[in-house]
């Protein structure tokens, strides 16, 4: 089935990134003395939080709104999303003052709900499950006949988040290794997108929690295995691999690592105390491997993408049972 999809090319991630300019931040990267002390690798931190929306999915999802026609905007988007995608789809469809529906599992945290309604997304609520948010949007679309942008099986959405990756490495001069975490695999896959070309001595690393390790579990088994509805705090990394990241994380990446939920509060208190920004705990998974597994950085330059700031602050993982 390969060949019957479209794969997105360094070219189509240089479009995007031109497309995109007028809709994105082009975000910061921090480091930090103590963290490079305890890890014993130089570490730079892309800052994707600091996105409008919180999250580096406007990347992906500004390049597939701003790449429709007229016709085809007038109908509006829709998509499935645990939440960062929904809402940056919904601040692109604002700008372009287009509708926007998108359906979320009732499990999603109160903050990035919030945020879908702030940027005019309407949200339809479903099961916490792959299924059950594929069931659910198939009738929305149906309804209201948006057109669909997948969180992260789409070319236009893997050729925006692409753009991140150009800009670390502009920003870091080179770096020997790039973490970023990995879920259904859209950052992922724009990574080895852009770095397969433009710096391809560059080692790609995803980070995927234990409680939610199909991508691993896929790597090691040279097939997709995927999960339904794993359970983990890191709540932006439930969905599994499709053939179109797939094809990427099998042929560009050099090795998934898996941290425990334990682990990646105790990595998400530090960056919260060291880096003093505010990360999601799926943006905590990439440091909790590095900590995890400190003989496959140390000495290293290493990339580690910050995806989302999205956190209810009335529940942050360390503050009840996790």
């Amino acid at each position: 089935m390969r060949d019957q999809i479209y794969i997105p090319t360094y070219e189509d991630m240089l479009g995007a990134h031109k497309r995109i300019a007028p809709h994105i931040r082009r975000t910061p990267v921090r480091t930090s003395d103590y963290l490079n002390e305890l890890t014993g690798a130089e570490l730079f931190f892309k800052c994707e939080n600091f996105q409008e929306p919180g999250a580096f999915k406007v990347r992906g999802a500004a390049n597939a709104v701003f790449g429709l026609d007229d016709a085809q905007a007038r109908k509006g988007v829709a998509t499935h999303s645990s939440g960062n995608h929904a809402s940056c789809l919904s601040y692109a469809a604002m700008r372009r003052g287009i509708p926007c529906n998108v359906v979320m599992p009732h499990t999603a945290p109160q903050a990035k709900k919030d945020t879908v309604r702030r940027y005019g997304g309407k949200i339809t609520e479903c099961e916490p499950s792959t299924s059950a948010r594929e069931a659910t949007f198939a009738k929305v679309q149906a309804e209201t006949g948006g057109d669909f942008v997948h969180p992260y099986n789409d070319p236009r959405v893997i050729a925006g988040q692409g753009t991140c990756s150009k800009e670390f490495i502009e920003q870091t001069d080179g770096l020997d290794m790039v973490v970023a975490p990995i879920g259904g695999g859209g950052m992922v896959s724009g990574t080895c997108l852009t770095l397969s070309t433009l710096a391809p001595e560059t080692k790609i690393i995803a980070a995927e929690p234990e409680q939610a390790d199909d991508a691993y579990r896929s790597f090691k088994a040279g097939h997709i295995i995927a999960d339904d509805a794993p359970k983990t705090i890191a709540d932006g990394l439930l969905v599994p691999l499709k053939e179109l990241t797939w094809h990427f994380v099998s042929s560009h990446v050099s090795e998934i690592y898996t941290a425990s939920d334990p682990e990646i509060i105790a990595a998400m208190k530090l960056t919260w105390k060291h880096l003093r920004i505010v990360m999601e705990p799926s943006s905590a998974v990439p440091l909790a491997i590095v900590l995890k597994n400190p003989e496959a950085f140390r000495g290293k330059r290493v990339g580690l993408i910050v995806t989302g700031g999205n956190v209810d602050l009335d529940k942050l993982p360390w503050l009840g049972a996790a």
